[in-house]
């Protein structure tokens, strides 16, 4: 069987909520009925079929050929299978994914990966902001998995991170790990405004530096560490690859110290 693929006919004129079309949720359902799922968000109605022409029938693997940045929840709560999208996506890409393997070829918008905790998700280009991050009113973020990001990432990346692996390649936008709980966060550029704040556990590879540190935080100085060095060998053979760092010593930042203090940042030498 081939894969279910989603051509996109033209733009949308209304943001969509996609996140009925996953492997689980599709599963032993005809063309049609698929066709028939409401996507729509306002009060015109629309329905897969007014958006996508569909073929194929394997729903374990889907594709989109064309993507927008309208195409919200893609990927929400997936637990298995795969998804590609060729192009951009929307907000809430791969929320609360649970397993499987989501890949983005272009830019995603907020709350990518949000609270998920398992699986992995691939994005090409940016991230919108809180990449990782809960919803308002939620208390942890990301809970396990892997995010790889080609691009830059928005405010706020792995907010509230409790497990799992963050890799960007880019810069980060202001306050990247913020109130971190556990989990790593590695990026190759810059991280602009105040990253770590209120941290309380949880690992800030920046190998770009850090725009400015948190009063804070604690200046512990060079350290040539063998986890570094692990990390850096083990990640290197996975999904994640490449790295932006090789395990070489790096600055080692102590914090944040307001809080309860047992978290890191390193930074280049």
């Amino acid at each position: 069987m081939s894969g279910l693929t989603f051509r996109k006919k033209a733009e949308p004129e209304q943001r969509l909520d996609l996140s009925v079309l996953t492997p689980a949720r599709l599963a032993g359902l005809s063309t049609a009925e698929i066709a028939a799922l409401p996507v729509g968000t306002t009060r015109q109605l629309l329905t897969v079929g007014d958006v996508f022409a569909l073929d194929g029938s394997d729903a374990a693997s889907i594709r989109f050929e064309g993507g927008s940045d309208r195409f919200d929840r893609i990927g929400e709560a997936l637990d298995g299978g795969e998804i590609h999208v060729e192009g951009d996506a929307g907000w809430r890409v791969g929320r609360l994914m649970q397993g499987g393997r989501l890949t983005v070829s272009g830019t995603v918008g907020g709350l990518a990966g949000s609270g998920m905790s398992g699986g992995f998700l691939s994005i090409g280009g940016n991230a919108g902001q809180r990449l990782g991050g809960p919803m308002p009113g939620e208390m942890a973020g990301m809970r396990g998995g892997a995010i790889r990001v080609g691009g830059s990432a928005g405010s706020r990346a792995a907010d509230r991170m409790r497990r799992g692996t963050i890799m960007v390649a880019g810069e980060l936008g202001e306050d990247a790990g913020s109130r971190m709980i556990a989990g790593t966060l590695i990026a190759g550029g810059i991280a602009r405004g105040t990253p770590g704040r209120l941290m309380k556990r949880g690992t800030l590879i920046l190998c770009g530096g850090a725009e400015r540190l948190g009063p804070t935080f604690l200046d512990n100085g060079p350290a040539d560490l063998l986890i570094l060095r692990v990390m850096a060998r083990e990640l290197a053979g996975g999904e994640l690859a490449p790295l932006p760092f090789d395990g070489a010593p790096m600055r080692r930042i102590g914090g944040d110290t307001a809080v309860l203090g047992k978290g890191e940042i390193f930074l280049p030498v």
